[in-house]
């Protein structure tokens, strides 16, 4: 008898316990918040009173050192672009000013670039944005999907670390006037992949590989030239048009090292390959090697330098 009191008595004992904790962790942590206020809002400006950046959130709960924001919006203004950061939940440090965005993070730029990913450090003073999650990146008929990211927040400059792959859709003359065909390009690497929009060009790194309809393309390394848009001068077009960004149509391709060019049967290989976009043309530089699979009974011709 003595022995199921202990029990029932042991058992209240814990039942009233757990809810104590709760009510205590609670108390706790609307002590660590100094405020909890809707509608938080914070900017900065620069000379002449000029707004460079701000960031808002639909509720905040403010600590010590940081503020937790919920529906995170910020902006950059710059000189040529603005740029736009979305994410549901994030965290500004009243240290350092960093922000740390994380859920449904977004990077929206006036020249139409967009990234995606599911957290992002951002770093205001350093004009850098990391992560490393898998990204997500659009820019009118090209998709770049690959595993951590590092760049200036307007997305000119972004180096991509590993598992690379970039999907671009474009558009080719025919040979009948008035008609086109529609070209699907993949790229594949290890990484890092490193873009730069101003220059038009991107290079890959480590295991290369370039898919075409009629054609594969393997190097160690390689640039990928893109043709950029004229520049319009007109007084009243927007930042994003003032200055030519990269476009996404290829204009030369660069592969170096161990380079092997596959099409169909027929095998080339070389130090070094140029393919240019306007005249499909191939040229084979470093001790070239052609491998022809002839169906005329020879069983394969070579020839190199």
């Amino acid at each position: 008898m003595m022995f199921r009191i202990l029990v029932i008595g042991y058992w209240l004992l814990v039942i009233g316990y757990f809810p104590a904790l709760a009510e205590g962790e609670v108390a706790r942590q609307a002590a660590e918040s100094d405020q909890q206020i809707s509608d938080f809002s914070l900017a900065g400006y620069g000379e002449k009173g000029k707004k460079t950046w701000d960031l808002a959130g639909k509720s905040a709960d403010i600590f010590t050192d940081v503020v937790k924001l919920k529906v995170v919006e910020g902006n950059l203004y710059g000189k040529e672009e603005d740029i736009k950061l979305t994410a549901d939940r994030g965290d500004f440090n009243k240290d350092d000013g960093k922000v740390h965005l994380e859920q449904n993070v977004v990077i929206t730029t006036s020249s139409g670039t967009k990234l995606n990913t599911d957290a992002l450090d951002w770093d205001r003073k350093r004009q850098l944005v990391t992560t490393k999650d898998t990204v997500n990146i659009e820019r009118d008929n090209m998709v770049i999907v690959a595993t951590g990211a590092k760049g200036e927040p307007n997305l000119k400059k972004v180096a991509l670390e590993k598992d690379v792959k970039l999907d671009i859709n474009q558009t080719e003359q025919a040979s009948n006037p008035g008609s086109a065909v529609k070209e699907k390009i993949t790229i594949t690497c290890d990484g890092p992949l490193e873009i730069d929009y101003e220059k038009s060009v991107a290079t890959f790194n480590n295991h290369v590989k370039v898919e075409r309809q009629d054609s594969t393309i393997y190097s160690d390394s390689m640039d990928v030239y893109f043709i950029s848009p004229g520049k319009k001068k007109e007084p009243s077009e927007s930042k994003a048009q003032g200055k030519a960004f990269m476009g996404s149509k290829i204009d030369k391709i660069v592969a170096r090292g161990n380079v092997k060019v596959v099409r169909g049967e027929n095998v080339s290989y070389s130090q070094e390959a140029i393919y240019t976009a306007t005249d499909k043309k191939l040229t084979l530089t470093g001790r070239p090697k052609l491998v022809i699979y002839s169906t005329e009974g020879f069983s394969d011709a070579s020839s190199g330098n």
